[in-house]
């Protein structure tokens, strides 16, 4: 995967812990907090940006990079303040992968209507901002005994939206087992229609894997040139 530059709104333990993961994989980070004392937590080492201020006002993002930046994340305690910040970032600025920390799950449905990505607190972890905001990184959620039968999520490319989804896929080796859409799963999906915010469970062979990621990458580079 080529080096993307990533902005992490909020420096608690989500947010620095991302960074450091951003970091060791070759990405560019710039991170955003209203507390100075939080960029502590990134530790001395630290050799990405940082800076002292709020996600939703644009001239912090700016600085952060925002006008280039390939992905956010915005994992601080608000969920008004994550959801403006997400807004911003894939409205103003058109990053192309974003995704925002929710503590009220039922606010999620409205969101994933905005088309932005949420993920729950209750089973927030690091590795679910990487699948988000990195697709293609970390994709495989499990991995059979032997080896070669893993389970990938994957959010829907924008430009897959309105197309049955099936219709997409390689013909072998991969199959669509679910699609949750609005925080809601869904099995019956031989003639489901695509829509902004779904994202897809697919089930794929070792085989599969590479021609798999090829057209996500290109619904990917479709959806945002």
């Amino acid at each position: 995967m080529m080096a993307m530059h990533v902005i992490i709104v909020g420096c608690g333990r989500v947010g620095s812990g991302l960074a450091a993961g951003l970091m060791r994989e070759g990405h560019s980070v710039a991170v955003i907090d209203k507390q100075s004392g939080a960029f502590r937590r990134l530790g001395a080492d630290f050799a990405g940006q940082k800076v002292v201020g709020f996600g939703f006002d644009r001239g912090h993002l700016e600085l952060a990079g925002a006008v280039h930046a390939d992905a956010l994340a915005a994992v601080t305690s608000g969920d008004n303040s994550n959801i403006l910040t997400a807004r911003i970032a894939r409205e103003n600025y058109e990053i192309p992968n974003v995704v925002a920390r929710i503590y009220d799950p039922r606010r999620a449905e409205i969101f994933q209507r905005l088309g932005i990505p949420t993920v729950p607190s209750v089973s927030w972890t690091i590795d679910q901002v990487f699948r988000r905001i990195l697709p293609g990184s970390g994709s495989f959620v499990w991995t059979d005994g032997s080896g070669h039968l893993h389970l990938a999520e994957r959010p829907l490319p924008l430009a897959w939206a309105g197309r049955r989804i099936v219709d997409l896929l390689p013909a072998e080796g991969v199959r669509l087992a679910a699609v949750t859409r609005a925080t809601l799963p869904m099995i019956d999906v031989a003639e489901l229609v695509g829509q902004e915010g779904d994202v897809l469970h697919l089930l794929v062979t070792d085989e599969a894997a590479a021609s798999l990621e090829a057209r996500f990458d290109a619904g990917d580079r479709t959806s945002h040139p």
